[in-house]
């Protein structure tokens, strides 16, 4: 089990992830845009919230649109009437609880309605460039696949990592995994012939 030596091997393959690609966006356009990529595809989310936060940037501007408005804008994403109800009550905690500045710790960010550990990991790794790892269905995969941990839950993957894993590579865990996850170890029929470090995985070992 070489961590660092995957990392390298999949950084040659690397392809940014949303949140790299608009990274000049602000803390609040990226925790939003960030709440809306669970469990919809990058390429569906950007040019949404590109064409969104160009029209309304700020946390007041948001506030004022009705979920309705919101789901109009919204709906090509999964769970588009959950995650608009979630962004119309995170406005409003961010305007009423913390003057409309996203907060940069992990106890604050999950306190916001809709978002849990991963998206709340997401913004301190990407924002706020503080050592944090954003564990998702892909990371949770992967990880598992090649015995760097064994659970059952993504939060008790998270642990895992912590402990494996040095500060200065945490971002790497969601940077590097989840394109991986997304392009070649998918949940059912992984493309394992093509896979870069499949060398280092014990599930291929499994099923040979």
């Amino acid at each position: 089990m070489d961590i660092l030596s995957t990392f390298q091997i999949l950084e040659k393959y690397y392809q940014p992830t949303m949140l790299e690609q608009l990274g000049n966006y602000t803390p609040f356009q990226m925790l939003v845009m960030t709440l809306l990529s669970a469990r919809t595809k990058d390429s569906t989310v950007i040019p949404i919230v590109k064409k969104f936060f160009a029209k309304f940037p700020r946390v007041e501007d948001v506030a004022e649109l009705s979920q309705e408005e919101l789901e109009k804008w919204f709906f090509k994403m999964g769970f588009y009437k959950t995650k608009s109800k979630h962004v119309k009550l995170l406005c409003q905690k961010l305007i009423d609880e913390y003057d409309s500045i996203v907060p940069d710790t992990l106890e604050e960010l999950t306190s916001l309605p809709g978002v849990g550990r991963k998206t709340a990991n997401c913004i301190l790794a990407y924002t706020f460039k503080k050592p944090a790892i954003a564990v998702d269905i892909h990371v949770h995969r992967i990880a598992n696949r090649l015995g760097w941990v064994h659970t059952q839950k993504e939060s008790e993957t998270e642990q895992e990592l912590i402990k494996l894993i040095s500060k200065n590579q945490w971002i790497n865990v969601n940077r590097l995994l989840v394109g991986h996850g997304q392009t070649i170890c998918a949940p059912i029929k992984p493309r394992c012939t093509e896979c870069s470090i499949v060398t280092y995985c014990n599930y291929k070992k499994k099923i040979l």
